[in-house]
């Protein structure tokens, strides 16, 4: 803990520092909720996601073993060209929000190749849309813990270290002043008795030097 001036306006800084972090750790407070609360409902999206890329795929497996032609489509038929993205905000973080893809075909001669081809490369460009999706969800798990670490740090200075802190330095501060007050009656008083007793002296001189000039 860093050294403090026992003084009145030191005090009163403290009292002003106490009011900030009170007035501050329940709206921070808060957005670490929301934040956890966001993390949670978006991850629980990125999982569906992949759950239906994983359904998709082992639908194309299964669709394309049916025409007995596996090898006849190859991945690189179809290509991302372009990702649309969009951005939204979340308790003060800027996010990317997955708007959909364009997506290129190669070339192929339609003679021969099976017919299903267009069908399958159809399928392909949902499957790498569900991909992308999924990534951009990452991402935005990915931003919000951030943030979410530096809110429960900031919540957690406030509440272990700055409020207690300052707590104790108003507490230090007050019976620091409360025994200076103290102290400074007493020597009043002090002070008084000797001031009293010296005229008293001073009365019973006079007197004395008035009954003997009698």
């Amino acid at each position: 803990m860093a050294k403090i001036k026992l003084t009145k306006n030191e005090q009163k800084a403290q009292k002003d520092a106490l009011k900030m972090y009170q007035r501050y750790l329940p709206t921070l407070t808060l957005k670490k909720q929301q934040l956890q609360s966001e993390i949670r409902i978006i991850d629980a999206k990125a999982k569906e996601v992949r759950k239906a890329r994983v359904h998709l795929e082992e639908e194309f497996k299964v669709w394309i073993g049916v025409f007995g032609e596996e090898d006849a489509f190859k991945s690189d038929m179809v290509t991302v060209r372009n990702i649309k993205k969009g951005f939204s905000n979340i308790a003060g973080v800027t996010i990317p929000v997955y708007e959909g893809a364009e997506f290129s075909r190669g070339d192929y001669d339609l003679y021969s190749t099976p017919l299903w081809i267009d069908l399958a490369a159809d399928r392909m460009e949902k499957a790498l849309s569900l991909d992308l999706e999924a990534s951009v969800l990452d991402e935005q798990v990915r931003l919000l813990a951030k943030e979410l670490r530096t809110t429960s740090q900031r919540v957690n200075l406030f509440e272990k270290v700055k409020i207690p802190e300052a707590k104790a330095n108003i507490k230090k501060i007050s019976v620091y002043l409360g025994d200076q007050q103290v102290s400074e009656v007493v020597r009043s008083k002090i002070s008084k008795k000797k001031i009293d007793e010296r005229n008293r002296s001073a009365e019973t001189k006079d007197e004395n030097v008035t009954g003997a000039q009698k």
